[in-house]
């Protein structure tokens, strides 16, 4: 019988202890600098490629992973150090999943490497999926694409709302209707190169946490990509649209299938915020002295910690599950994608208030980074899919049910 451990490989320790280096020296100093001038942090993006922590073959090593446990490890350690210079640094690889998933060996070859830039240059990539009407309701999407058959060529027009990097990227993948009739079925991603005319992110969006990655509205007028843009080629979307319109089971669609890849991932990230204000807690409960003692002896305060602490691990433990069945072709039978997200994210709202709490007026100034960190985390309740979205999503797996 095969030996069953939870220990990680040495690996992957070597990994995370890599990325807390980096998160804890590089990252964590200049997090508070960055959340206030809300900027991009081009050094830090800079120094992470520099050290390999940015590249496409640092994530390619990671998915190589048969546990499919690197990515979630190193998410956590890096969203440690600061969620917003985090999603910096990794929000280039929610474009860099869609493309993996969707296209062709020679899109990969050709727009993978662009998306990263060098590294005396890098540059940054974007997802554009949500749009004004149709967040939640991807079915919902009004960005059209149309294809010119004399020129070879798509043409896209619609608009984008709240994509990462959104204005700033070189490479934009953009999801798009060729068939509104289909509804989701009838989507297709697009791959938008650098420079190309009628792309626009006109107002930088300004957020309660997550400052120093940039969120913009992103328009397309009129934008012409050729066709090898296409995600997965034209062949194989025209043989998909035909499945569709005979009623044949769909076998996913553009944003779902990078959402799917995500959310394990996404879920990582929320646990890193939510250890940094667990340990940052647990450290001034140690120090904070009232009525002649630390306060960690009130019993009130301990199980708050306690919670705190057992909350987060069973959070890791979904989180892990998932990624190691999303990584072995396991379906996920009972949404087990959706529950690691959800629960991750539920947690990092209700671990980064406990430290705001726990820390009484301390944590309410910024002063300490509990307050930011609280500011971080409710974003992972709402983006890739709002934890009402991942319930349906559960609640339709366990129920073979179409729930509304």
């Amino acid at each position: 019988m095969a030996e069953f451990s939870l220990d990680l490989n040495e690996e992957q320790r070597d990994l995370r202890d890599w990325v807390h280096g980096f998160a804890a020296e590089v990252v964590r100093p200049a997090a508070a600098e960055w959340d206030e001038r809300e900027d991009t942090p081009w050094p830090v993006i800079q120094e992470a490629a520099k050290v390999g922590l940015y590249g496409f073959e640092f994530l390619a090593t990671c998915w190589a992973d048969p546990t499919g446990l690197s990515l979630p490890i190193a998410s956590e350690e890096l969203f440690w150090g600061d969620a917003g210079i985090g999603l910096s640094i990794f929000g280039t690889s929610l474009a860099v999943a869609a493309i993996y998933g969707a296209g062709t060996p020679d899109q990969m070859v050709e727009w993978v490497p662009q998306c990263f830039g060098d590294v005396d240059s890098p540059a940054v990539a974007a997802f554009c999926t949500s749009e004004p009407e149709a967040g939640s309701d991807v079915g919902a999407m009004r960005t059209r694409a149309v294809y010119d058959e004399a020129t070879d060529e798509w043409v896209l027009t619609g608009q984008k709302a709240y994509a990462t990097n959104g204005g700033i990227a070189g490479v934009h993948v953009v999801t798009a209707s060729v068939d509104p009739a289909l509804g989701s079925r009838g989507q297709a991603a697009f791959v938008v190169p650098p420079g190309t005319p009628g792309l626009a992110a006109t107002r930088k969006l300004r957020k309660l946490g997550l400052r120093a990655s940039h969120t913009a509205d992103v328009f397309l007028d009129g934008v012409r990509v050729p066709g090898r843009c296409l995600l997965g080629g034209r062949d194989a979307l025209l043989e998909r649209l035909d499945r569709a319109r005979s009623g044949q089971r769909a076998t996913g669609q553009a944003a779902m299938r990078t959402f799917e890849l995500s959310r394990p991932t996404v879920g990582a990230q929320a646990l890193g915020v939510a250890r940094a204000a667990y340990e940052y807690a647990l450290d001034y409960a140690k120090d904070r002295v009232q009525f002649g003692r630390p306060i960690i002896e009130n019993q009130a305060v301990a199980f708050a910690l306690a919670d705190m602490r057992m909350e987060i691990d069973a959070a890791r433990l979904l989180v892990w599950r998932a990624s190691w069945m999303g990584r072995n072709n396991r379906p996920f039978t009972a949404g087990e994608g959706s529950m690691s997200k959800l629960k991750a994210g539920e947690v990092a709202v209700s671990v980064t208030e406990k430290a705001v709490q726990l820390l009484g007026g301390a944590g309410f100034l910024r002063d300490h980074p509990v307050e930011r960190w609280y500011r971080d985390a409710k974003i992972y309740t709402i983006f890739e899919g709002t934890s009402e979205i991942q319930r349906l999503v559960i609640s339709r797996a366990i129920s073979g049910m179409q729930i509304r």
